[in-house]
This record gives structure tokens, sequence and C-alpha cells, in this order.
């Protein structure tokens, strides 16, 4: 008998299904509990009218090409110097999103005889970019900086004769709590090597001017960062700040950028736009500190959740199925929270990822907790 060509994909969508662990698109529906749109900037009048303006001053859709060739355009420039000017580096790149931003930074600057050390929570984007790479790399127990350090004492001691880079999130995207980043990067210069920081959920909503975690270590030769375009600052894309000549190798060494269309010229005059609006409006960050606190207050005294402090609030449930079934009771009760399992979360660690934004009041959040707590009383019993 003929066996189907994709039947071994159909095998294994079973097995994932067979965990709770299938995984299926679902639709915008319900009070916003689970975007990154941290700012409320998504929908906010300035970027709609930052795009038209654009439109209307004939800058094109589309880029037309990579931007080492006809695809290079005076917005992407303008976005490259203005957002270097506002982390405080020496240059800055533009890219289509964060994770093809990582993938070009750990598979192209980490050279063959260094090693990549990295939080064990790290975003999926580093894996991938470290596995195209030729350094070596480790995983390292999150937060751990002794641990980091024993990793590259270990590694020096075998004869490694290159330069580590520390890779780490400044607020971790699953558990939304930070990293001692100051540490990190006294412990990368130490070592002669360099810091990554990943500022995918801290830009727009901490530091000096929405500047991010890494705010004061910015400009220093031996760190990076990443600042994601599609989070707090409502767009898509991501800008890497860091050392003029680690962004001239990217430009010619990076594959994921010499071989890739540009970003749209469009939404590089958005998220320009959108650097000034987190400047100019700082009550956006107030409001949603503010939130912050009343959700955590409400965990706390409902749930005995001992909040981090960010607006990122995860709820451990650990059973796959379980989480499933108390993220469902939510949608249905009008409450978009989603349901976060393995492999995006270590295994036996499922949770509800609850996400604050300016999306949200404090009625919203009350009535959202209140039918949480319910929910996870009665799948209890």
């Amino acid at each position: 008998m003929k066996i189907s060509a994709l039947s071994a994909y159909q095998t294994k969508l079973a097995g994932l299904s067979r965990k709770s662990r299938l995984r299926a698109l679902a639709s915008r529906e319900g009070v916003d509990f689970t975007s990154n749109d941290y700012l409320g900037l998504a929908e906010t009048p300035r970027l709609k009218a930052a795009i038209t303006h654009a439109i209307e001053r004939g800058v094109p859709v589309g880029a037309g090409g990579s931007r080492l060739l006809r695809g290079n355009h005076p917005e992407h420039e303008a976005l490259e110097a203005e957002a270097a000017a506002f982390f405080g580096a020496e240059k800055a790149i533009y890219f289509g999103s964060g994770f093809a931003a990582n993938v070009a930074l750990f598979s192209t600057l980490p050279l063959r005889d260094d090693l990549v050390l990295y939080d064990a929570l790290i975003h999926a984007s580093v894996h991938d970019g470290i596995a195209a790479g030729k350094a070596g790399a480790a995983a390292v127990p999150h937060n751990q900086v002794e641990a980091f350090e024993r990793e590259i004492i270990r590694w020096r001691q075998a004869g490694g004769s290159g330069r580590p880079w520390i890779a780490v999130e400044s607020l971790y995207s699953m558990d939304g709590d930070c990293a001692p980043l100051a540490a990190f990067a006294d412990l990368a210069e130490r070592h002669g090597g360099f810091l990554v920081v990943d500022e995918a959920h801290a830009t727009g909503v901490f530091g000096p001017g929405g500047r991010g975690l890494a705010a004061e270590l910015e400009g220093r030769h031996h760190v990076v960062a990443l600042h994601t375009c599609g989070k707090a600052l409502g767009l898509s894309g991501a800008l890497l700040s860091l050392p003029a000549v680690l962004a001239d190798y990217l430009v010619n060494r990076a594959r994921g950028f010499i071989y890739s269309t540009a970003p749209s010229p469009l939404m590089a005059a958005a998220v320009r736009e959108a650097l000034r609006v987190i400047a100019d409006e700082p009550w956006r960050r107030l409001r949603l500190a503010e939130l912050v606190n009343f959700a955590g207050e409400e965990l706390r005294s409902r749930l005995g959740v001992t909040p981090g402090g960010s607006q990122i609030l995860p709820v451990m449930i650990g059973d796959n199925a379980r989480a499933l079934k108390i993220a469902a009771r939510l949608r249905d009760g009008g409450f978009d929270v989603r349901a976060i399992r393995p492999p995006t979360v270590p295994e036996g660690t499922a949770r509800l990822r609850i996400a604050i934004t300016l999306n949200v009041d404090e009625s919203q959040i009350a009535a959202m907790v209140g039918l949480l707590a319910a929910s996870m009383r009665e799948e209890a019993a």
C-alpha cells in the first residue's frame, strides 16, 4: 500500500495533540490581555498620521530590493540615525523583525573561536542564530552571573582563545523578571567579551525616556542591544544598536541582511514617529505602571501570585491541558488570555501569560482576575 507523503507530518501533529501542545491560529477576540502593545500605540492616531504623511511625501510602500541594492531608502537611514541618537549608540541597523535581527547577529558577529553563553530562558531566535553561526555555545542557568563566569573560566582553561559573548534578555518575555545587566556588563568587560541585551519587552516601557533597561550601558564598546518595534512601539521590525564597526561588519557579512528585501520605508517612517511618541508622552509609561501595580495587587489578593513588577504577569499552571481549559474559560468570558506551553517554556511550567497594556482599565483587570480565580478553583475541584 502506498503511504502518503503527508503521513509523517500527520503523525507528528497527532503526537502534539496528545500532549496538549497542538497550536492553531486564533482570532483577536475579547479584552486584550495577551498582546505586546504595552503603550497602546498600535492604534494611536499619531502613527496612522505618520504613515499618511509619508505617503503624501512620496515614500514608497515597498523597498524594491535589499539594502545593498536599490532598497536602501532615505527613511531607513533617517530612522537609523535617529535611533542611534535616541538609544545612545554609535550606530543602529533596522531589520524586518526581532527574530531576523537576532539570527543575523548571532550567526555573524561571534567568530569561530568565540563562545556564546546564553541565558537558559533566552528567546528562540537567539538559538536559531547560534545554530547558524560558527562559534561554540552553552546555556547557563537563568540570571546566574556567577554561573556565566564559571563557564568562561572553564572555557579559558580548556584553551578557549576567542571572546565570550553573553546573551540575555533585559525583561524576560514569559517570566516577567529582569536580568542584572550592570553585573553582566562588568563580567563581559572583565573577560574581554561582549554583552548582547535583548530589550524586546523593555523598550518604550522602562528606562529614562523609555530607552530600555540597558540605557545606561548603551554606547559602550562591548555592548549590543536589540530594540524590537513590534511591541511597545506598536509597529514592526527591530533596531540593533551597537558599535559602528560591528554594524559595518553586519552589513558586509550578515546573510539575513544582505539577501533580504529591506523593510517597508513606510514602516521606517512610522517607527521614527513612535520613538518621538514615547519621548513626548511619558504619561503612557506612568499610566501603564499604575495598571501593572493594580493588576499585581489583584493577583496577589485573589490568587496568591507574587508579581514581578513588570507588565508581564505569568500565572503558573503546570499541566498543559489544564492551562488550555482555563484560557478557554477566560475567552468564553470575554478576555483574551493565552496558555503558553512547551517548548516555549520548560516542561511542566505551562502558564497563562497575562500582559498588561493601555488597552485595558482597572475594571477590566478586576473582572478578568475574578474570573481567573473562579476558573482555577473549578479546575482544581
